[in-house]
């Protein structure tokens, strides 16, 4: 019987090109061995929430990793960094956050155990005796980012009542508080104040 293409996907060809592609083959499958890799890779799409914090598409992230052999696969540990740019969620102002992630990522050889006993969602793959590291990083890189990115941490953010920064107001800053109950009196109050009194014209008695 012939296997069900769907039920057997064939991995896709990782691209030699991308620098977020890395060549594992001359670890070769011996437990034990391992080199450093440095290097440079850009944000293929935007990370983050846009309007509030985000790594821009084609941002660098700088990647300081170490790739081990082991009996499973091929272990990556290390760290990821990069500036996201937003805006302050008290008051506004453009802000920039430096994000740096610590990494450990195992990738599954064809075949091994933990291949064959987990989801590729759970742990990746290598395909060809290459890995992607871009989804590894992408998922740390934006768990990482804070969901309220602040200027400082002790931003006082707007005044509710006119909008203006708390920090270009003058000391005692406030706004006249009126009860609702007596606003629509007030009000009445000055138009009234507002109006010239009528001169009756009628005779004397």
């Amino acid at each position: 019987m012939s296997e069900n293409p769907a039920q057997n996907p064939r991995p896709a060809q990782l691209d030699d090109r991308s620098p977020w592609v890395v060549d594992t083959r001359e670890l070769g499958r011996r437990a034990g061995l391992s080199r450093e890799l440095r290097r440079t890779a850009p944000v293929p799409a935007a990370l983050g929430v846009p309007g509030v914090l985000e790594i821009r598409e084609g941002e660098p992230v700088e990647l300081d990793l170490m790739l081990e052999s082991v009996v499973e696969g091929v272990l990556v540990t290390g760290t990821a960094t990069a500036v996201a740019a937003g805006e302050c969620s008290r008051c506004l102002d453009p802000v920039t956050e430096h994000i740096e992630v610590d990494l450990t990522e195992l990738f599954a050889y064809p075949g091994s155990a933990t291949e064959e006993t987990t989801d590729e969602d759970e742990i990746p793959r290598l395909i060809d005796d290459r890995i992607d590291l871009e989804p590894t990083v992408r998922d740390a890189v934006v768990l990482a980012l804070p969901l309220a990115p602040l200027c400082r941490e002790d931003c006082p953010g707007l005044c509710i009542e006119c909008g203006v920064k708390w920090a270009d107001l003058e000391p005692g800053h406030g706004h006249e508080k009126i009860d609702p109950r007596w606003a629509a009196l007030v009000e009445r109050f000055d138009e009234n104040a507002g109006e010239k009194p009528a001169h009756g014209s009628g005779e004397q008695a």
